[in-house]
């Protein structure tokens, strides 16, 4: 068949109902949708009849069948895709027999040739559409349509249709084209199809898998024989810049591209067109930027050699600001560094290139980004774990990673901790990293290493033989002989002679030359040769002239002076001497390189281990960070060090323990896995070794630990006894050290005692089943000999009372032991037969003893008081015997007031101790355990009643004509609620009336109590003053009436007391007294406040965690004063620091309770009286900013401080408010707050500092990004801000009569300086102490006619004990005491009416 026409590929589909010219297909007509179907068979029968060039014919139908694609039904669509493929898929059968004929005319190549573009025009059309349709119904997946049915079938036949494709351009078709070149429409038409299928962004799932294989296939064959590869490079670059989902998809095709159809090239070209991009331009397309980073991360972990050859052409985008591509670019030197530059064989060019990408990555350690900063660590950790990093590098990196434990970016502190992590795992090292154990023998190894180059420095030969020295010499030498032939210099003076004897003279010469005074040993050997004549060394053959002889007499002096070289000693003696010293030489430079080597190795082992042990100080703070992840790497990590035997770990070991109270579940569990892997799993051949290895690890960390340590360690020890993780083994060897079967220390023993109470918190009956070996050994007639370890025995035997509180509707029977259990008597003979021992660790003992009768004793209070009786009958014996009198049975104990200054001080300390302890633990007592039993007791009570109830007839209950009431009162919890308020009560009255009564045994120890408390100057000792102060205030938790009527003496005692033991004491008391009587304390509240300046550390401590637990839990209304808990967070002692930290961390969690504090605490700390310094000011205010998280919060806070400063007096508050400002995250509103409050601040920007706090929000605000008509906003103010900084000198001085306003100032004025305010004087005058004012008067008219109260006088006793009792008093009048104020509301404890 002739064709008249030739079928060009049109550039878009409308091209083909244009006529383009003589000779060119033109679409005759475009059927309408309901002609198609017939059309679709008719060219079905074509195509059985004349093949695939029945097309030729058909083209038109299949054109109209594209142009109504979305309105075509399905089942047309499925229709036409299955018949073009059976077209192509015959005519690909068919060409590789048509190309063979050598005889193929003009005309049939032309037919089959418009055949070819014909059929793979509609075919790809077909896959364009279809793929556009799946990609909308992809959004539609829910609706139930044939859409979704035509989309499914299309993803089945998707892949042997990329196939197909791929098997006709296999054919060799440049024949058909007349052998030229295929036309680039034809190649880019089939491959236009792969990037349209690659365009869906579900190509990356696992399931299209062997599609990605197909198109990546049909590309590489386009590649390899059609010259497609410049266009693939501009359609790849472009897809990566469009489409993000298409860059793990190319770097995949690539890689396989260059590895196996041997395409290398392609890479370069595609990493060079990447290089080429503008990294201005990158920076404004984030999608584009995202494709290109994801590409070359995936291509250089692919292949990274291949991408190593072309690093060079993306170094520039390095130093671009897209953080992305600069990730991307480090990632490949890393895999680069890891897989290719990797290893000790390496040539030097390559080595130099490993050396220049460490460095480049080392310096990106300090990248400006966090996100750089984050991904380089992990790079380093990576490169660590592959054992990539060279060991000259091992040092800069690991000072790197220590440096970044600081960053503000958590995520970049959890990736160092990684880093250091990965380092210890992966050191070359050594096994054990303590500096101490790596100090010795480096400075061990370093004196060897001297000693063995002092020892070749003192054999070696000389390098330099003396011939070869006076050779390099001779010229100077000649020149200095020559001079001597020259008329003499005016004023230069001869001053050599020549000695007495030729040998003088010529040692002479000789250290004139070797001085390098070559004019002066040639003018003496001048003068010699004259004197000497004939004498050696001046003797010898006479030279032509006398220049020559001197030179000729330096040589034989100066060559035969050297040790080692002389003229007389024969040749072959000294050649046979250099042979013997050749091997012993040549042994001694070996031994010296592998010491050198030797020491270099210790010497970067201890550099490794010191650096290692600054992080672990650092690393321990973070393990109290917001961040869970990065508390978790901090565990971890100690967990690593801890196996390396660095020492310092155990710090970190036991600073972990709080953690596992957090209310993170994630840092619990962490916290257990780490103490489960470091002491459950411990070394061992046998069940018996491993519970040693365990017992005493455990025993090594309560070794001088805290109390909350030891709590700590108990609950995660009960909970691994709860599991059942601890062996049977371990608790039998504990026990053997209790009982002393096993030889063991005291510490040990007592180590031992404590680990068992721990285990009995999580199962009681380890203790329960033991009890009477516990207290046969441990409160036996030695107990005098150890009372800390009887202590930990009562402390071991309380586990068995459980918790203190039942839970509600726990009615069982509380444990308790009968009153007279063996293990009461010992008690009571123990601490009695220590009363009049002298021990330190009697009172700790005693505490404990009684603590735990009042747990477990049926009828406590008795024992206590026979206990009590005993020791005063005792203290009254010793007072009689120093008296010279006979002891007085019937003597009450209230004499014992009477002659206390005769008793031994330690006698009167265990006596007010013991009083003191047994009158709280008897409050303690009635309040939770009579209380509970009360209750547990009507409960039953209730619960028979109800019983009996129904049990009794359906007709009883049809007649109560009374029972409406009740029943409502039932229903409302009435009836239980007025029977516990009837029960409290009755406690409360006990407390109120009985205990301190005439009647009871403690009023007989209240006055002696009170007169140590109020005669300091008498009872100066300060255990004693510490007991009694800590006395009064347990005895003021019995009663209100008593502790209202002591109050005044107890916080003079807090203010006035010179011993901190005292005022510590005082200040645990009136916190406990501030939750059970609120209403007392709360006038003295400024007075617990003065207490956080105490000059004392530990009275500041003390102050600071009673006032944490105080506000925390609403028992002390937050007031302004709350600024004196914020002074602490320039503490000079860390430890008060940390409480500080940890009480704004803790309230935070609160709602907004530091949000509304901050102005507060601003104004106070801002106050030039207030004593804080400007930099501990910033210092503060960054740590309270850290909590202002809200946006709303953000935008109130910068609206309250431009009003401030309105109302700032000093130049100093103007710079604390705009520092505050810079510490604020600002938003978009908060701009524009700062915008319409302009005129708050504007005359103060005339200060630089002010103005410099400024210009830093602003530029913060930038770095941040936002809208184009913020950035607008932003440079408003700028302006503004500008033109008022530089109004001039004559506006400031406006400004500055303009605010010169008459300002009141403070009542009393404080001296200022030092970092923290000045601490209170233990030494105050008697006036410095105020009572509280009253706040409200309920009685205001009672109030008007009492008269003014006097000023305070408070006079403490001297020394002297013929003192009156009147100058003795330590209390304020009566009329001095504080009024109650406001109430504050407390359910739990009622004052009585």
């Amino acid at each position: 068949m002739a064709a008249a026409w030739e079928f060009h590929l049109p550039l878009s589909p409308a091209d083909l109902l244009r006529d383009g010219g003589p000779g060119r297909y033109v679409v005759q007509e475009v059927l309408p949708a309901r002609e198609l179907p017939p059309a679709l068979t008719a060219f079905r029968t074509a195509f059985r009849a004349r093949g695939a060039l029945a097309v030729l014919q058909h083209f038109d139908p299949l054109y109209s069948l594209l142009h109504h694609f979305q309105a075509v039904g399905t089942d047309v669509k499925e229709d036409a895709l299955e018949l073009m493929m059976r077209v192509v898929s015959h005519h690909s059968n068919e060409l590789p027999a048509i190309l063979g004929d050598s005889g193929l005319s003009h005309t049939d190549r032309t037919a089959h040739l418009n055949a070819l573009k014909m059929n793979c025009y509609l075919l790809t059309g077909l896959v364009d559409a279809f793929e556009m349709e799946t990609c909308k119904s992809g959004l539609l997946e829910n609706k139930k349509s044939r859409t979704k049915t035509s989309g499914s079938l299309w993803e089945e036949e998707r892949e042997p249709l990329l196939r197909l494709l791929t098997q006709l351009l296999q054919l060799d078709l440049h024949k058909l084209w007349g052998g030229s070149v295929v036309e680039e429409e034809f190649v880019s038409l089939m491959t236009g199809s792969c990037y349209r299928v690659l365009e869906n962004s579900s190509i990356g799932l696992q399931k299209y898998r062997a599609t990605r294989e197909a198109v990546t296939h049909l590309l590489a064959t386009a590649l390899v024989h059609y010259d497609h590869m410049f266009s693939a490079t501009l359609k790849i670059a472009q897809m990566l810049q469009h489409f993000e989902h298409v860059a793990p998809v190319f770097a995949q095709a690539v890689s396989l591209w260059a590895t196996e159809y041997g395409l290398k090239s392609l890479v370069g070209e595609l990493l060079r067109e990447i290089g080429q991009k503008c990294p201005q331009d990158l920076t404004r397309d984030a999608s584009g930027i995202k494709g290109y980073a994801t590409f070359i991360t995936e291509l250089a972990e692919q292949i990274p050699a291949l991408v190593l050859a072309n690093m060079s052409v993306l170094l520039r985008h390095l130093d671009g600001e897209s953080y992305m591509m600069r990730n991307a670019i480090l990632v490949a030197m890393a895999e680069a560094l890891v897989h290719v530059l990797n290893g000790d064989q390496l040539e030097e060019a390559a080595r130099g290139t490993r050396d220049q990408f460490l460095n480049m990555l080392q310096a990106h350690v300090c990248d400006i980004n966090g996100f750089v900063r984050s991904r380089v660590l992990q790079l380093f950790t990576r490169i660590v774990q592959c054992k990539a990093l060279p060991l000259t590098q091992f040092q800069s990196v690991v000072s790197l990673a220590v440096g970044r434990l600081r960053d503000k970016s958590v995520v970049v502190a959890k990736n160092a901790i990684q880093l250091l992590a990965a380092f210890l795992s992966n050191n070359p090292f050594s096994s054990k990293l303590s500096c101490t154990d790596l100090a010795e023998p480096l400075k061990k190894e370093v004196q060897k290493l001297q000693e063995m180059r002092d020892r070749d420095r003192s054999t070696a030969a000389p390098v330099i033989t003396p011939e070869e020295e006076w050779e390099a010499m001779l010229p100077e030498v000649r020149a200095a002989t020559q001079q001597l032939f020259q008329p003499q210099q005016e004023g230069e003076e001869e001053v050599l002679e020549v000695e007495e004897t030729a040998e003088s003279t010529s040692e002479q010469i000789t250290r004139l030359l070797r001085k390098l005074n070559y004019k002066s040993a040639a003018r003496l050997t001048q003068k010699a040769l004259c004197r000497f004549q004939g004498k050696e060394p001046f003797s010898g053959p006479t030279e032509e002239n006398e220049e020559a002889t001197i030179l000729g007499v330096l040589k034989r002096l100066y060559t035969g002076s050297c040790p080692g070289e002389n003229s007389e000693d024969p040749p072959h003696g000294n050649s046979s001497h250099k042979t013997k010293e050749v091997v012993p030489e040549e042994q001694s430079q070996t031994e010296l390189v592998k010491q050198e080597m030797l020491v270099q190795y210790l010497q970067d082992a201890y550099n490794f281990s010191v650096k290692i042990t600054e992080a672990l100080s650092l690393i321990s703070k973070m393990m109290y960070e917001n961040c869970v992840s990065v508390v978790q790497e901090a565990i971890e990590f100690f967990v690593t060090v801890s196996k390396f035997g660095v020492p310092q770990a155990v710090v970190g070991v036991r600073r972990m323990l709080p953690l596992v109270w957090s209310r993170e579940a994630g840092i619990k569990e962490a916290v257990l896995n780490a103490y489960r892997r470091l002491y459950l799993s411990p070394s061992g051949d046998s069940e018996r070794a491993r519970a040693q290895g365990l017992v005493h690890s455990l025993s090594l960390i309560m070794v001088d630990a805290s109390l909350g340590t030891i709590q700590c360690l108990e609950e995660i020890i009960s909970e691994f006894v709860q599991k059942d993780e601890i062996k049977p083994a371990v608790i039998q060897l504990l026990w053997e050290r209790f009982t002393e079967k096993s030889q063991c220390s005291s510490l040990e023993r007592r180590a031992a005692v404590m680990l068992l109470g721990m285990m009995a918190r999580g199962k009681p009956e380890i203790i329960g089943s033991n009890l009477d070996v516990l207290v046969t050994v441990g409160l036996s007639e030695k107990v005098c000999e150890d009372y800390r370890l009887a202590q930990e025995v009562c402390n071991a035997i309380a586990k068995l009372a459980g918790k203190p509180k039942p839970a509600l509707g726990n009615n069982n029977t509380p444990f308790r032991l009968p009153q007279n259990h063996m293990l009461f008597g010992c008690l009571s003979k123990t601490v009695s037969k220590g009363f009049d021992q002298p021990s330190g660790h009697w009172i700790p003992f005693m505490e404990a003893a009684v603590m735990l009768i009042y747990q477990l004793a049926e009828g406590a209070e008795e024992i206590c008081a026979h206990i009590l009786q005993v020791c005063s009958q005792q203290a009254l014996e010793k007072l009689q015997e120093a008296d010279g009198q006979k002891a007085d049975p019937g003597v009450s104990p209230s004499r014992v007031s009477g002659g206390a200054s005769s008793l031994p001080t330690f006698l009167l300390t265990h006596l007010v101790s013991l009083v003191g302890q047994v009158a709280l633990q008897q409050v303690a007592h009635l309040e939770v355990s009579v209380s509970a039993e009360l209750r547990r007791r009507r409960i039953l009570r209730e619960e028979e009643k109800t019983k009996k109830r129904s049990d009794s007839s359906m007709r009883q209950k049809r007649l109560r004509s009374t029972g409406n009431e009740t029943t409502m009162e039932e229903e409302l919890g009435l009836v239980g609620a007025t029977a516990d308020d009837t029960e409290a009560e009755l406690i409360r009255n006990i407390c109120e009336k009985e205990i301190l009564d005439g009647k009871h045994l403690f009023s007989a120890f209240v006055p002696l109590v009170l007169k140590i408390c109020n005669n300091p100057g008498l009872y100066s000792d300060s255990a004693l003053s510490a007991a009694a102060a800590l006395t009064l205030g347990k005895l003021c938790m019995i009663s209100s009436e008593f502790c209202d009527s002591h109050l005044r003496l107890l916080f003079t005692m807090m203010e006035k007391s010179t011993l901190p033991g005292v005022r510590s004491n005082l200040i645990i008391a009136a916190g406990d007294l501030a939750i059970r009587f609120p209403n007392l304390v709360e006038p003295w509240t400024s007075h617990l406040y003065a207490r956080l300046r105490d000059p004392c550390p530990s009275v500041r401590q003390t102050a600071g965690l009673v006032m944490t637990h105080l506000i925390l839990k609403d028992m002390v209304k937050v007031k302004g004063q709350v600024s004196e808990m914020a002074a602490l967070l320039i503490d000079p002692e860390e430890a008060i620091m940390g409480v500080a930290q940890n009480f704004f961390s803790e309230l935070s969690n609160k709602g907004n309770a530091i949000y509304n504090l901050l102005p507060d605490i601003i104004s106070r700390l801002s106050d030039p009286n207030c004593g804080v310094e400007e930099e501990s000011f910033h210092i503060i205010m960054r740590h309270l900013f850290s909590y202002i998280t809200k946006d709303k919060q953000t935008e109130s806070l910068v609206e309250k401080l431009c009003q401030r400063f309105r109302t700032a007096r000093t130049e100093r508050q103007y710079r604390d408010l705009s520092h505050c400002l810079t510490l604020l995250p600002l938003s978009e509103r908060g701009l524009q707050k700062l915008q319409d409050n302009f005129d708050c601040f504007a005359d103060k920007l005339q200060d630089p500092a002010v103005y410099s706090c400024f210009q830093t929000v602003l530029a913060r605000f930038r770095r941040a990004g936002g809208k184009p008509e913020n950035k607008t906003l932003a440079e408003e103010l700028e302006q503004k801000l500008s033109a008022s900084h530089n109004r001039g000198l004559d506006s400031a001085e406006t400004c500055q009569e303009g605010s010169r306003t008459p300002v009141p100032g403070p009542a009393k004025q404080k001296p200022t300086g030092g970092s923290r305010r000045q601490p209170l004087s233990t030494a105050n005058r008697d006036d410095d102490f105020v009572t509280p004012q009253p706040r409200t008067f309920r009685n205001q008219k009672r109030a008007q006619k009492r008269p003014p109260p006097k000023k305070a006088v408070i006079t403490f006793s001297s020394d002297e004990e013929n003192s009156s009792e009147d100058e003795l008093s330590a209390e304020l009048t009566e009329e001095e005491t504080p009024t109650k104020t406001t109430p504050i509301t407390r359910s739990s404890a009622r004052r009585l009416r």
